[in-house]
């Protein structure tokens, strides 16, 4: 149930209290010192944001990051993004040959929507501050870049049979034969979903089947390049993975979310293991998926996610979830699935949100560390947390765009920024809903 600011247990007064003393000041940089601090000697950092299109969530978490390389020696960013289209930006920042000639095209090939996720001037700056840092670092100490996701079927099953044709040619045309499965659905995930739906058949057993034959043969593939076949064979874990997902996502229910985030969970682990025993992971994701889905009404429709997982198999002391939200501003977002991405407002925070609390408080932009907050009790019982996705409606949100959360268990730290901006994506032009405001790179006539 979410916390009523109505209650008489629970007054307005209460909470407003709890916030303050429990808030630290967010302006610059070095506010973040007590956050890293609190980080110490972890090797999971997992940091979240309450939409996929939000600026300041994308800037702070930069910051955060940069500092996590140069002074704790994390040397791993892993995102909710695609592995085909992450692993060149990879490539690019590690000087790879033929790895794209700067940040802002090898961003601008994200083309699968939603694009602005990740093709937007935010991660352009990020790419080339990396870029920057791995030209003055050893090969074994520069800074990967790597998607999590598990969406990129057709994409991932191509680059297996292309790296297969340069060093198996004989393997390469029986994954050619495998994969063909797919075919009749035109690389139309939806078709092939609604198909296994209907008819008890799937493409499982090829999918699988690749997967093996190559890691049967991994000890050879690999004196031909370790980067190489690390990259083949984490696409045909996708291939896997995606039919699955695809496969159980028609039928409902919390099934294709958990195989999503199990996906992400075993590839962050393969992640850590390529790079070593000493690798340090930083993770980019929308808080859904990296605060503690059991801290949530998810645990009680059987869903898990990452940052759950991440705790239950590294420990509490090894593993910091970190979460962002915003009290108003505006948003890239999109009215339904594949539509043209908009600049929409996002409304004051619901009354009966943490976020409004903060609001309330008059705190201004602050850092929360939860596990400072042993005497607030307020701060442990469930609340309403705003989430907007990549599909929103503001005129609607009040209706729906919040999970009741207890903060302080589902995040061991928060960043609230008052008032944020959309996100600048690469992609024009954006549409702008009315009550957003323009942005000042929008060219006016279009």
């Amino acid at each position: 149930m979410i916390w009523n600011r109505r209650d008489a247990d629970d007054s307005t007064e209460t909470l407003e209290a709890d916030v303050r003393r429990t808030a630290r000041p967010l302006s610059a940089p070095s506010d973040l010192d007590p956050l890293l601090d609190r980080i110490g000697d972890a090797r999971f950092v997992l940091l979240g944001e309450a939409s996929h299109g939000t600026s300041e969530f994308y800037t702070w978490r930069a910051e955060l990051s940069k500092r996590l390389i140069t002074e704790r020696g994390f040397n791993l960013i892993a995102v909710e993004g695609d592995w085909p289209d992450c692993y060149r930006v990879n490539r690019y920042l590690k000087g790879m040959s033929q790895a794209g000639r700067d940040a802002e095209s090898v961003l601008h090939a994200f083309e699968r929507w939603p694009t602005w996720m990740w093709a937007n001037r935010e991660i352009v700056a990020l790419t080339e501050w990396l870029r920057r840092h791995n030209d003055s670092a050893a090969d074994a100490r520069k800074v990967g870049f790597y998607g999590l996701d598990v969406y990129s079927l057709w994409d991932s099953m191509r680059v297996v049979t292309e790296y297969l044709t340069r060093i198996d040619p004989a393997l390469a045309a029986a994954a050619r034969r495998a994969y063909h499965c797919f075919e009749p659905y035109g690389e139309d995930v939806q078709e092939y979903a609604r198909a296994t739906a209907l008819v008890p058949t799937s493409c499982e057993d090829e999918a699988v089947a690749v997967l093996r034959a190559m890691r049967d043969r991994a000890a050879s593939f690999k004196e031909d390049g370790r980067e190489g076949y690390f990259d083949a064979e984490q696409n045909a874990l996708v291939a896997r993975n995606a039919e699955r997902y695809y496969r159980t996502m028609v039928r409902g229910g919390p099934a294709s979310w958990n195989v999503r985030d199990h996906h992400m969970v075993e590839t962050l682990d393969r992640l850590m293991e390529h790079h070593g025993a000493m690798s340090k992971a930083i993770v980019w994701e929308h808080n859904t998926h990296i605060g503690d889905a059991r801290f949530t009404d998810m645990a009680r429709a059987g869903m898990v996610n990452v940052g759950q997982l991440v705790r239950e198999a590294r420990g509490e002391d090894d593993t910091v979830l970190v979460g962002f939200g915003t009290h108003r501003g505006t948003v890239i977002a999109a009215e339904e699935w594949g539509a043209p991405m908009e600049r929409m407002r996002v409304p004051p925070a619901r009354d009966d949100s943490f976020e409004h609390a903060v609001h309330d408080a008059a705190v201004g932009d602050a850092l929360f560390l939860f596990r400072d907050a042993g005497q607030t009790p307020v701060l442990e019982r469930p609340i309403g947390h705003r989430a907007i996705g990549v599909v929103y409606d503001p005129d609607h949100e009040r209706w729906g765009n919040y999970v009741p959360t207890i903060m302080s268990r589902r995040y061991d730290a928060f960043l609230y920024i008052d008032e944020t901006r959309a996100v600048d994506p690469l992609h024009m032009p954006v549409r702008v809903r009315s009550g957003g405001d323009e942005p000042e790179t929008y060219p006016s006539g279009m």
